[in-house]
């Protein structure tokens, strides 16, 4: 399935009257709003319907120099999975590099297991990458969505069952998520406090990969000032750390 039929599919499952996150039941209620916690819930159901252990949702920096994968939510939800630390790492640069260009899935198997390897590579429209997590068996969806915003979708798992058909229904509905995700605004979480223009650079230079310590050289701040307006991001966007801040205002299109 190419690039614009993932995206179509994607759009009657959003679009029609059954539920864009789960099967294709005929009794599903339509979401026309969704939270967090209710992405969690729906991303968990995939991760059932193919026998995946754990999955995260990632939005993609905005810099074209660092590329680098933000978690938005995982499976640890409302903590942070190791695996996400790996991914959100340099693990990740490569298929974020593909992400931008290509919705192509990518997978690996790290774990010695080879009858999962055997799996993927029976997939006609995936490809192998580097481990996006030591030790771990996993496909990575490339998804889009509006505002040019893309991200992944990554499942894990030593006993992940998939086909082409079942490839092509989940990747539609990853980007059906993804979708539902990025449109979410600060009216459907709540007020949200103003944020200034210094936390805002401050927030991007952290999507960027960048150390409280460069952002201060940078910006020409003192390491605490820097601390200290990304505390203050933080607060304001009701988030629980400054990874969950920066993936917050990616979703919110307050930096790009």
């Amino acid at each position: 399935m190419k690039h614009a039929q993932v995206k179509e599919a994607a759009a009657a499952l959003f679009n029609d009257q059954r539920n864009p996150f789960g099967a294709f039941s005929l009794g599903s209620e339509t979401h026309h709003a969704v939270t967090i916690p209710d992405a969690v819930r729906r991303c968990r159901w995939i991760a059932v319907d193919i026998n995946a252990s754990a999955f995260g949702l990632y939005f993609v920096s905005p810099s074209p120099e660092r590329a680098r994968l933000v978690a938005c939510f995982d499976s640890d939800y409302p903590g942070t999975a190791v695996a996400t630390k790996f991914i959100s790492g340099a693990n990740g640069e490569d298929v974020v590099r593909h992400s931008r260009i290509s919705t192509a899935p990518r997978w690996w198997a790290d774990d010695g297991n080879a009858g999962s390897r055997q799996i993927f590579q029976s997939l006609a429209w995936a490809e192998p990458t580097a481990p996006l997590a030591p030790g771990t068996n996993g496909i990575a969806l490339p998804v889009h969505a509006d505002r040019g915003q893309c991200g992944l979708v990554v499942f894990l798992g030593s006993e992940i069952a998939l086909s082409d058909d079942t490839l092509c229904e989940i990747h539609a509905r990853s980007f059906a998520l993804f979708a539902a995700v990025a449109r979410i605004r600060p009216s459907d979480t709540g007020r949200m406090r103003s944020i200034s223009k210094r936390e805002l650079e401050c927030l991007k230079l952290t999507a960027n990969g960048n150390t409280s310590e460069e952002i201060a050289k940078l910006l020409k701040l003192s390491v605490h000032t820097a601390n200290q307006y990304l505390t203050q991001s933080t607060q304001k966007l009701n988030a629980v750390n400054r990874n969950q801040a920066v993936a917050k205002a990616l979703r919110l299109g307050l930096i790009e």
